[in-house]
């Protein structure tokens, strides 16, 4: 559609070769991905489930997709499921237990509702080798705990993480529901090709994973993950996970993540717009751990080089896809002026109807990965192309807000100073 014409668009060539930057990087990671291989079962396994495993489950008000999550869990076999809670929410969650498996299923309280103390209470509780935090609604595949436990034959392995998909909170996707599924597809490219070019990923996911217990109840750990501050002042409660896979990264630990249907858990994600609050409270998370992790601790760049890459393309992402429709509001801007006063003879709507082709086909090519198994939500592409802007003007926002540690999508949730008190 863009045809050729008289006229001269200098601001083609840089912003052209961004784009061949961008997507010969993403054509890199898929063929990593596809390359990627995940660690296999070993024939006499070093740990068993039923004697070195305890699930940690940190919650504040599971429901009944616990039940079903808590089931899954137990056809791993794991020695001891550890329910964390507030006081208040001991009794009905003691009920949810009881109903699944009192002999397996241990609830105990912290004073607090906070996520970080919650888990460490669980860590002090914990007796065998293996730690496996879970979200109260991660429902996990039969095989998911030995594919997990075959990482850790590398006594060098400190944490294990897994691949997700979406499930729907009812008989249908929402929109919200796909825009995550998108999302989650991306994701499990990106870590299975950084796992198989440089052994590291930007985030082992708190919703499934696994960690040896003796790095997680050293004191000092113990001590730095609820004593977890940004800029010296703001108390983190959230981004649990990313100070796990920093603390991984400083101190000399391996990661890996299992990529593979044998270890893909099923997760629930808002089926609303309170989706966007989630997607806030991560993009916050990311920018603070990334900017620790690039600048102030600074293991990543030896460590895991190709994450360090991926961190730094993050930070710019925002600015280059915004570049875009600025681009074309430029030109359609040029093409309205008449020619002698240095107007385009390109009509704006060729521009657009060009830029919507581009965009639509591209991002679509993007998503096959998803669209391969589940072709119907091709409709939603035009949603993600707007979710896309919409999250480059959130990251720029989070950004300017880093102070924000609240929760966002969870009542309840305690005030991290108080709770920290009450730990020490």
């Amino acid at each position: 559609m863009l045809r050729l014409t008289s006229d001269h668009f200098p601001v083609f060539v840089p912003f052209g070769v961004i784009g061949f930057y961008r997507y010969l990087w993403y054509l890199i990671r898929l063929v990593a991905s596809w390359t990627y291989r995940p660690i296999p079962l070993p024939e006499n396994p070093t740990y068993i489930a039923e004697e070195d495993v305890t699930i940690v489950v940190p919650t504040i008000d599971a429901g009944e997709e616990f039940k079903e999550a808590a089931h899954s869990w137990l056809v791993g076999k794991p020695k001891e499921i550890l329910i964390i809670t507030e006081e208040k929410m001991l009794g009905p969650l003691q009920e949810l237990a009881n109903a699944v498996d009192p002999e397996r299923i241990r609830v105990l309280t912290v004073p607090y509702a906070n996520k970080r103390l919650q888990m460490s209470h669980g860590i002090k509780n914990t007796t065998t080798d293996i730690i496996v935090f879970a979200d109260d609604d991660a429902i996990w595949p039969p095989t998911l705990l030995p594919y997990t436990l075959a990482c850790f034959e590398d006594q060098k392995m400190g944490g294990v993480g897994t691949s997700q998909r979406v499930q729907p909170c009812g008989d249908k996707f929402t929109v919200w529901e796909v825009l995550a599924a998108f999302r989650l597809s991306i994701r499990n490219i990106e870590i299975a090709s950084s796992t198989h070019i440089d052994g590291g990923l930007p985030c082992l996911s708190g919703r499934t994973a696994a960690y040896r217990t003796v790095i997680l109840k050293d004191p000092e750990f113990l001590h730095g993950f609820t004593h977890d501050y940004w800029l010296g002042k703001y108390q983190l409660n959230s981004g649990d996970d990313k100070f796990l896979t920093r603390w991984m990264v400083s101190h000399g630990w391996s990661t890996y993540v299992q990529c593979c249907k044998e270890a893909e858990l099923l997760s629930t994600m808002k089926p609303n717009w309170r989706f966007l609050k989630q997607v806030l409270r991560w993009t916050r998370n990311t920018w603070r751990s990334d900017l620790r992790s690039l600048f102030m601790e600074r293991y990543i760049w030896t460590t895991h080089p190709y994450v360090a890459y991926t961190m730094v393309d993050k930070l710019f992402n925002p600015f280059t896809l915004l570049s875009g429709p600025c681009l074309v509001a430029y030109l359609i801007y040029k093409s309205t002026l008449p020619i002698d006063d240095g107007g385009y003879h390109l009509p704006w709507w060729n521009i657009v109807v060009s830029y919507v082709i581009w965009l639509t086909a591209t991002r679509t090519a993007k998503l096959l990965p998803h669209l391969w198994f589940r072709p119907q939500d091709v409709i939603y592409v035009p949603a993600f192309i707007a979710f896309g802007y919409y999250f480059a003007i959130m990251k720029l926002y989070a950004l300017l807000t880093l102070h924000e540690t609240g929760w966002g999508t969870r009542a309840g949730i305690g005030d991290p100073t108080a709770a920290t008190a009450a730990a020490d």
